[in-house]
């Protein structure tokens, strides 16, 4: 069963209806709610009830389609499966994930490309395994590349949640693989069947630290995302998601300005304009803009992000060039023009990335805090 959105807080609110009976039914939703536990598994089960669909309260409404079956989904043949952790705690992890998560994004709603960052600075160093959240003077999260990723605190606030509930259970790098799902479901993507049993790494080393860099060519970024495994197309969806999230002045600042090696004289003449207010040559500022500058995006996941590039509106010289090389061109044209075959496939991709040279099994181990190896 799919739980709605709201699930959380009406957990909540039938604790505080009903305190005084630990086990109590919630017709609405046909549940056995425990109200000691309203993350129990049990009440993930529905009951059985006799009532006919015309005296039902949703008699009328059509049920939603499972959003799992009505793609193809292709497991990732890592070792990974959907649903690991339905033998492993009486709590329903993932729903638990995703009460909390639904929380922070109605607060902030940035927090959904900062943790499309971390996850994708995670996996490709040393696969997905966490080691990016390692506290220390020489770790991952110190190497340059990393210094503006953010996210850290709300994963760590997490496993403390599912701590208290399973201690010693739930991996960190399971943690970020569920909340980033989540993340894109309210951002407007797919809601994928995550897979989950990756352990946590026990090595993170800031020079280990080897990322595309956004003045890539083409050919350069498909090399680095070649050898993790994925191919040209695949590199092309993964920056759909620069579809939200910020970019500061100095990944793009020189592409404005005549004199400098990158200098883009193809750039739409009205968007220089407007970047160059935000981002002077003198003095040197830090400020930021969005990746997409499709103004009738709102921090949501959406094709629209490939038409700017077409139209010469991209930031980052790498998002750029994939509308002008003729290697990638093609692909980006398909993208921008079909907004179902983006959604289907920046959830496939993701679902692979999150896969990427995972820790399963007696590898790697499980932190009682993401910032310290045990």
């Amino acid at each position: 069963m799919k739980f709605p959105t709201n699930f959380g807080l009406v957990m909540v609110t039938l604790g505080l209806m009903l305190i005084s009976s630990p086990l109590a039914e919630c017709g609405a939703f046909g549940l056995k709610v425990n109200l000691r536990n309203p993350f129990s598994k049990q009440n993930s089960k529905p009951t059985k009830t006799s009532e006919t669909p015309a005296q039902s309260p949703a008699a009328g409404l059509a049920p939603a389609p499972s959003p799992f079956s009505s793609y193809p989904w292709t497991p990732s043949g890592s070792g990974l499966v959907v649903g690991f952790y339905n033998d492993k705690c009486d709590s329903n992890v993932e729903v638990i994930i995703e009460f909390l998560v639904e929380q922070e994004f109605k607060k902030d709603p940035t927090i959904l490309p900062a943790l499309l960052r971390l996850q994708f600075h995670d996996c490709f160093v040393h696969g997905c395994d966490a080691s990016i959240l390692v506290d220390g003077p020489s770790t991952e999260k110190t190497a340059e590349a990393n210094l503006s990723v953010r996210g850290y605190e709300f994963i760590e606030r997490l496993k403390a949640a599912l701590e208290s509930e399973c201690p010693g259970v739930v991996s960190c790098a399971d943690i970020i693989a569920v909340a980033t799902k989540v993340l894109i479901k309210l951002g407007g993507g797919l809601d994928y069947p995550v897979e989950t049993g990756r352990k946590d790494g026990l090595v993170s080393n800031a020079a280990d630290v080897q990322l595309p860099n956004p003045s890539m060519t083409v050919d350069e970024a498909a090399a680095v995302f070649a050898a993790k495994n994925f191919t040209l197309e695949e590199m092309v969806v993964l920056l759909g998601y620069h579809a939200v999230g910020i970019a500061h002045c100095n990944f793009f600042q020189d592409r404005l300005y005549q004199g400098t090696a990158q200098f883009d004289s193809e750039m739409d003449p009205s968007l220089v304009r407007q970047l160059k207010q935000t981002c002077p040559q003198s003095p040197i500022t830090n400020n930021t803009t969005p990746l997409n500058q499709d103004s009738t995006n709102n921090n949501t996941l959406n094709n629209r992000f490939y038409g700017e590039l077409l139209g010469n509106r991209g930031l980052l010289a790498v998002d750029q060039a994939l509308s002008r090389d003729p290697a990638s061109s093609t692909i980006v044209t398909k993208l921008s023009q079909n907004r179902a075959l983006f959604d289907i496939r920046t959830a496939q991709v993701m679902i692979k990335l999150q896969a990427v040279e995972v820790l399963i099994g007696d590898q790697g181990g499980i932190r009682k805090t993401c910032g310290n190896i045990n």
